[in-house]
């Protein structure tokens, strides 16, 4: 299947690219995302009119993003939980308590944003993760996890 991208995708092209994928990757992912759209005759040439548009807002959405980097960057937030014997959680801090915390302290973040390539945090102490938060931009931060008085 070819799709017509309509935004940067991580390992797969730049905006206005043809590419070829999958069946299903293309019908359930990407077209439906507003990420592409089927590389039809008609298609190609109402993306080369929009090119200008579309690379408007790709820009738009990457200002944005790094303005976020500056904020985001090098910040540390705190997490307290249950722990049991030897520092471990009854539990764990995942993607959504993170995002959380980041959101009550005042910077807001999207759960789909926190990447945790270990899974979720099941240890008390200082642990560095990252923030997706474009295709080229990843913050870094540390999440310290403390016990619950």
């Amino acid at each position: 299947m070819e799709v017509i991208l309509q935004e940067k995708v991580a390992n797969l092209g730049e905006l206005g690219d043809i590419v070829k994928v999958k069946p299903g990757y293309g019908r359930n992912y990407l077209i439906p995302g507003g990420k592409a759209v089927m590389a039809t005759p008609e298609n190609k040439t109402q993306v080369e009119a929009r090119r200008a548009e579309l690379e408007k807002a790709a820009a738009e959405a990457l200002a944005k993003a790094q303005q976020r980097l500056s904020t985001l960057d090098g910040c540390v937030v705190t997490i307290r939980s249950r722990v049991g014997e030897g520092g471990r959680l009854f539990g764990s801090v995942g993607t959504s308590e993170i995002a959380d915390a980041f959101t009550v302290a005042g910077t807001p973040v999207a759960k789909n944003e926190v990447r945790l390539p270990n899974g979720v945090l099941r240890e008390v102490g200082e642990h560095e993760i990252e923030l997706h938060l474009h295709t080229d931009l990843n913050a870094h931060v540390k999440v310290l996890i403390e016990p619950q008085e």
